[in-house]
């Protein structure tokens, strides 16, 4: 009998079974259908031996500090800034929209005064309709809407903006200012050796069992548990009762090329022309020092892995009703983005399972006292995966070989949006 089977080994699935087991003394099994942990942000070497992540572009950014902190106890990071350009006309633009773009867009000279001014001739009075098309129309006007944003929306949701939420569009930020970071949260970082080896160091307690490759109903049936967390989508938990929740899933094209340096920033968006939708070159993101570069193209499609729910008030009617069953179940805790069929950043991710941690607690059976936690801003030492088990129990070899400093930048002095 284990204290909690856990469902998924991304970031939610992680935090909670390494604060059940390091702080409360809790025995917790956690399972996943992938062949390796760290969900959507899992990262390897690839063949050429560059540092490439699997689901694409990974970004790590927060404005909390309790978030990065505990973090913090898992690796060290390397400082990075995210940086888009995009493709329009022929020019490669800064992403998100700022006083640059719109300088270069109109081959003119602007300030702050006369870019806003220049965005208000633009912007077409909002029609009420709370849809991502009326939002940007109403900022940047129908031309820099159709430029920049509209067919990049088609090809992402398969969907005109017209027919989605207002919070689609919502997410990027324009600015009239010269920033171009992609973001600009207070801590902006990469985990220095990589965001699997962060996973390895969070999961290695002793009371941790980790099972790869299994399936979720089969593991629940064999493995005694108390409770249960559930990360994954919550259609699927009820066997689709009342029809499946839309999701965009997206193709990854990876490719490693004989140059080391490919493109100009990191991520290099195509709105207009291609079927994908962004090229990422991941040494941007890594710091890694190679004579070659490994890119990978993201292509949207409708089917495949779930990344990406799709805001409408249709799906959040449907959601809702999953969401009723879900709080009937007395013995079940559903975390995570699938779990609540919504698009969450990971430290939002990290937030929220912190949070359910808290709230757990209490109703813990047998909690251990605060000595056992790691000490803030420490990062553990190197970790053996032997406590990573396969469904059969045999070791688990290592996700990637080690990256020694030597390999890697370690100076820490979209999609519609990134991580």
């Amino acid at each position: 009998m284990v204290d909690f089977l856990i469902v998924g080994a991304g970031f939610a699935g992680a935090v909670l079974a390494e604060r059940l087991a390091v702080e409360s003394g809790q025995h917790v099994t956690v399972i996943d259908k992938r062949d390796h942990i760290a969900g959507n942000a899992y990262d390897h070497l690839d063949a050429a031996g560059v540092l490439v992540h699997k689901y694409g572009p990974h970004i790590f950014h927060t404005n909390s500090s309790d978030v990065f902190e505990y973090l913090s106890r898992f690796t060290t990071w390397r400082k990075y800034e995210h940086r888009v350009l995009t493709q329009v006309d022929g020019k490669l633009l800064p992403m998100p929209i700022n006083l640059t773009t719109l300088e270069k867009y109109f081959e003119c000279t602007l300030d702050e005064t006369s870019a806003a001014a220049l965005l208000a001739g633009l912007a077409v009075p909002s029609d009420g309709s709370n849809t991502s098309e009326d939002y940007l129309i109403s900022r940047i006007g129908r031309e820099l809407y159709e430029k920049f944003f509209r067919n990049y929306t088609i090809k992402q949701w398969g969907l005109d903006p017209s027919q989605l939420d207002a919070s689609v569009a919502a997410r990027v930020p324009m600015r009239l200012n010269r920033d171009d970071r992609y973001f600009t949260d207070d801590f902006q970082y990469m985990p220095s050796d990589g965001y699997t080896r962060m996973f390895e160091r969070m999961l290695s307690n002793p009371r941790i069992d980790v099972q790869l490759g299994t399936d979720f109903r089969e593991a629940a049936a064999r493995i005694p548990h108390r409770k249960l967390i559930y990360t994954g989508p919550i259609d699927e938990y009820f066997d689709f009762r009342f029809g499946k929740l839309p999701y965009r899933s997206l193709q990854f094209e990876h490719e490693t090329l004989a140059t080391e340096q490919f493109q100009d920033a990191a991520v290099v968006n195509y709105p207009n022309e291609h079927p994908y939708t962004r090229i990422t070159e991941f040494k941007y993101l890594t710091g890694q020092k190679h004579a070659l570069t490994s890119i990978v193209r993201e292509i949207p499609a409708a089917e495949g892995e779930p990344y990406y729910p799709v805001p409408n008030p249709a799906n959040a009617d449907l959601y809702h009703r999953y969401r009723q069953l879900a709080e009937r179940e007395t013995k079940t805790t559903f975390v995570g983005r699938l779990a609540n069929y919504r698009y969450f950043n990971m430290d939002q991710v990290v937030a929220q399972s912190l949070k359910t941690y808290r709230q757990l607690r209490p109703t813990l059976v047998h909690p251990i006292s605060s000595s056992n936690m790691v000490v803030p801003g420490r990062v553990s030492p190197t970790v053996s995966t032997a406590t990573l088990s396969s469904k059969t129990g045999s070791k688990l070899p290592s996700s990637r070989a080690e990256i020694s400093e030597s390999n890697l930048s370690c100076a820490t002095g979209v999609s519609l949006l990134e991580g």
